[in-house]
């Protein structure tokens, strides 16, 4: 390793360790001068100590290197337990956070020099804002109720423990269905309806649905209707409420298209934008007003009140319903050759607007045209509009599905007009 790269790594780990040592140090800037066991400097000095027996591991190498690096680490932390367990007596306390932020303060400055130094960096200041967020966190699990923990394991544990080892080879004809996108998909879903329910926990009725259909429409507004459509017919909430959130999320879907077409084909947008703004901004204006203006159909402290985050079972069978029609929308593209492009993306866009969007954006000007991409986007972008009115009528039904389609009749229409002025003004 040549000088300068060595001193940088160096120097890394002089940073890991001032950075751990700064937000233990000011946790504990009141106690008396050595009344702890350590503060800012023997972190510091950890971190550059770390970084050392790295240095000396690496010049060593191969077993002698990694024996070396074993006895020392071992050697630190028999050391930092003891001042940690007296620490603990002095004060009658029993925490073992210092130990192991000085340990890992150690291994991260070793790492620094032996590793990769971002990922050293990153984890570093992870930890760190870890072990400052200690009263947030405290102050979240003791609120925390049996559902939400529940759900919380299960989300984790879809996308960390299942996810890696979900097949990621098609399965059937026509393209098949990929186990791997279909597993995503129900994290998305599940991921949607818990960030619903967090915002709504955490913001209030109005600003929650609003802030989770903007968060939730950045990954599918699909998951967002599904969600909503939910919770009104489990009467968890106001039905315009929860439509309100549908729009939202729809407005952001289609602001998305127009950013995946920006980035891969800006030659669209001339066609596209228009009907995709007309379409946000009667979205949006559906939601401000059934949010602020007209009158809630329930008091406001009964407007929502969610009781779970997410159901397992039901985000997976919709998971699996999605992935057949991508499924069936290929075959309906393969079968009916060119025109099969705007009636493919039709189906398709029933369940994923967004694979359509970046496909057809990298077949024009050949062998799609301008205007034929054009519409074939926009007719993904309207069956999901339309699916958006069939997902309220048959999960939310009643006054839900009444707002939806309402909704989503006002964005079909603004959005069909734009096109046609577009059309007749761009368009010979």
């Amino acid at each position: 390793m040549e000088f300068q790269e060595l001193i940088s790594r160096l120097a890394l780990a002089l940073g890991i360790g001032l950075l751990f040592g700064l937000e233990r140090g000011w946790r504990t800037r009141e106690d008396r001068p050595g009344g702890r066991t350590a503060g800012i400097r023997t972190f510091a000095i950890s971190g550059v100590l770390g970084g050392v027996v790295g240095a000396v591991a690496q010049v060593l190498g191969g077993t002698g290197g990694g024996i070396a690096t074993g006895l020392v680490f071992a050697a630190y932390s028999a050391v930092m337990a003891l001042f940690c367990l007296e620490e603990n007596r002095a004060t009658k306390s029993f925490s073992a956070t210092t130990w192991v932020a000085a340990m890992l303060t150690f291994a991260l400055g070793a790492y620094a020099v032996l590793g990769d130094m971002h990922a050293a960096a990153a984890l570093a200041v992870g930890a760190t804002i870890i072990l400052a967020l200690r009263e947030p966190l405290h102050g979240w699990v003791e609120k925390l109720t049996w559902p939400e923990l529940r759900s919380a394991l299960v989300l984790l544990a879809m996308t960390f423990i299942a996810l890696p080892i979900v097949p990621d080879d098609p399965i059937g004809p026509f393209g098949g269905v990929n186990p791997r996108e279909v597993w995503l998909i129900a994290i998305v879903l599940a991921g949607v309806s818990f960030v619903g329910y967090a915002a709504v926990k955490y913001f209030g009725a109005k600003q929650g649905v609003l802030l989770a259909g903007v968060a939730g429409g950045l990954a599918s507004s699909t998951a967002v209707t599904v969600t909503n459509a939910r919770r009104a017919a489990s009467q968890e909430g106001s039905p315009q409420l929860l439509a309100a959130g549908v729009a939202v999320a729809s407005a952001v879907m289609f602001i998305r298209v127009g950013a995946i077409v920006f980035a891969i084909n800006a030659d669209l947008l001339g066609l596209l934008a228009p009907p995709l703004i007309a379409a946000a901004v009667v979205a949006l204006a559906y939601a401000f007003t059934a949010t602020y203006w007209r009158r809630s159909d329930r008091p406001q402290n009964q407007e929502l009140n969610f009781r779970n985050p997410f159901a397992f079972w039901s985000v997976v069978g919709f998971a699996l319903f999605l992935g057949v029609v991508i499924v069936l929308g290929r075959a309906v593209g393969e079968r009916l050759g060119a025109a099969g492009a705007i009636v493919g993306a039709a189906v398709v866009g029933l369940a994923d607007v967004d694979s359509v969007t970046v496909s057809l954006s990298r077949l024009t000007p050949l062998p799609l045209s301008l205007r034929d991409a054009t519409i074939a986007i926009l007719a993904a972008v309207a069956t999901n509009t339309i699916v958006k009115i069939g997902i309220g009528g048959v999960i939310g039904r009643g006054r839900f599905a009444a707002e939806i389609a309402l909704m989503a009749f006002g964005c079909l229409l603004a959005g069909a007009a734009a096109l046609w002025a577009t059309l007749a003004v761009m368009v010979p």
